[in-house]
């Protein structure tokens, strides 16, 4: 891209401001390290003695939950029932999770902490509302009051209030592991989604074939399966997800403001809109039995659910693109320091884009190479998000602030790393030189040409780093925040 003037498409706009270069040093060829050699690992914070305690409590805890799910269950509606139950309800499950994920792709969540949340749904929800919600049916019948209250006033309480614990326990507990609105979606969506699976089990076992096979046979008890299936799973298989949402943008948002009042209000109204719309969704139904209009549930499903369904679809879909984007606002501060170069950048900014840098890693470093390629995409998105939210007044404590110092100077030496992965392992590139302004190109004839950046993006060949030495800090000062490393020449 040339420097101080225009782009098209809006290709790493901020790229036009880099600083111009010095004298560029010799491109010679750097040695490229070996296929076979180990890929760089992003460094690993130490752990305390504390953790394993805490992770064994947690599993335990599941655990016992689960294990209380299965045996009342089971004594409910019986051990065939219960598998019948299991099998159907477990089906629409990986095409759910696949879905959250798919919006996950740009920073994916370490994978304990989405199994930690998919279980917490499953089991400790389920176990929690289903003692809650037993009790208050018990106490509404003896008023002599409508069992339906508890559908309405109770179960959407306790349900989006447990659905909702696990991902807020993440995010006092892990707060830095949250880039986003992104993740809260993600983390409450697989709440959800677990917390359906078990519901559905007692939906499809027990309503279904159960009480189908107690009255009719097996055969009457296989058709309500597949009906309950068709309905509950097919058609209303998004409501959970969907409520639940609601709660993930208020925590998301809390995650990335620095604002006290909006960390604790956020996430409340976003409960509050889970339960409002988890109520509205169980009124449907009843009003419909009470009137005998079969048309209150249909328009409330189109005209109410449906519309905010895809309106949520939509928010994360812009999200989505929002996150991918964040690399070309805030990595360009590192291009002017002399981390990266401007095609670098711009690469990142789109999954298609990713997707080619990969491609290419493919074929100049085999399997290897895309795992390496994969981690720095990783390290610079991760690296954008740390940068965002110190921009943003994240770090008020000294000692956070440390924190993100020394997490921006892992990030770094770990992208510095994945790229000498590269450098110089292509043969069909020339030999190049970024000098903070533009590429200086040695040609296997000899001859050596000044090119300018180019206008769209490009595969991230990386190149030897030649330009400024970053000697100013990039992030507002703090303690110990990583200026060059000793001798550091610029070079990858």
């Amino acid at each position: 891209m040339r420097p101080n003037q225009p782009v098209r498409a809006g290709y790493a706009d901020r790229m036009a401001d880099t600083p111009p270069g010095g004298t560029p040093p010799s491109p010679t060829v750097p040695s490229a390290p070996p296929a076979s050699g180990p890929i760089p690992q992003l460094l690993r914070r130490r752990r305390r003695w504390r953790r394993p305690l805490v992770f064994g409590g947690v599993v335990l805890f599941i655990a016992a939950c689960a294990v209380f799910m299965v045996w009342t269950i089971g004594e409910n509606i019986g051990v065939q029932a219960l598998l019948i139950g299991v099998v159907a309800a477990i089906l629409p499950v990986p095409v759910l999770v696949a879905c959250f994920l798919w919006l996950d792709r740009y920073e994916p969540e370490p994978l304990k902490y989405l199994i930690f949340c998919f279980a917490w749904g499953a089991f400790v929800s389920t176990a929690a509302s289903l003692t809650v919600n037993d009790f208050a049916a018990a106490r509404i019948a003896d008023a002599g009051l409508p069992a339906a209250l508890t559908g309405v006033l109770v179960a959407p309480f306790i349900e989006e209030t447990t659905k909702a614990l696990g991902p807020i326990l993440l995010l006092v507990f892990r707060r830095r592991e949250w880039s986003g609105i992104t993740d809260g979606l993600v983390y409450c969506g697989l709440s959800a989604i677990g917390f359906a699976m078990v519901e559905n089990i007692l939906y499809l076992g027990g309503y279904g074939f159960a009480s189908g096979a107690e009255r009719f046979g097996p055969a009457t008890g296989a058709q309500q399966v597949i009906a309950i299936f068709i309905v509950r799973i097919l058609l209303f298989g998004f409501a959970h997800p969907l409520f639940t949402s609601m709660t993930g943008v208020g925590l998301g948002i809390a995650a990335r403001s620095p604002d006290r009042r909006v960390r604790v209000l956020a996430p409340i109204a976003g409960l509050l809109v889970a339960m409002m719309l988890h109520g509205t969704w169980n009124l449907l139904p009843t009003l419909s039995q009470a009137t005998g209009q079969a048309l209150i549930m249909l328009y409330g499903f189109i005209g109410v659910m449906v519309p905010i369904f895809f309106g949520m679809v939509g928010l994360a879909v812009w999200l989505r693109a929002w996150e991918g984007r964040l690399t070309e606002r805030r990595l360009p501060d590192y291009v002017r320091a002399g981390w990266l170069s401007p095609p670098e950048v711009a690469a990142l900014s789109s999954l298609g884009r990713r997707h080619a840098a990969r491609t290419w890693a493919r074929r100049v470093a085999g399997d290897a190479g895309v795992r390496a390629m994969r981690g720095y995409q990783f390290a610079a998105t991760r690296l954008a998000l740390l940068r965002d939210g110190s921009l943003r007044g994240l770090d008020r404590k000294p000692a956070d602030r440390e924190r993100t110092a020394r997490e921006e100077r892992e990030l770094l030496e770990s992208i510095g790393a994945y790229r000498s992965f590269f450098v110089g392992r292509d043969p069909q590139v020339p030999t190049g030189v970024w000098d903070g302004n533009r590429y200086h190109l040695r040609f296997p004839d000899g001859s050596e040409r000044t090119v300018d950046a180019p206008d769209e993006p490009v595969v991230p060949i990386p190149v030897v780093l030649g330009g400024p030495s970053p000697v100013h800090p990039v992030l507002p000062p703090t303690p110990g925040w990583p200026g060059p490393p000793p001798g550091w020449s610029g070079r990858a």
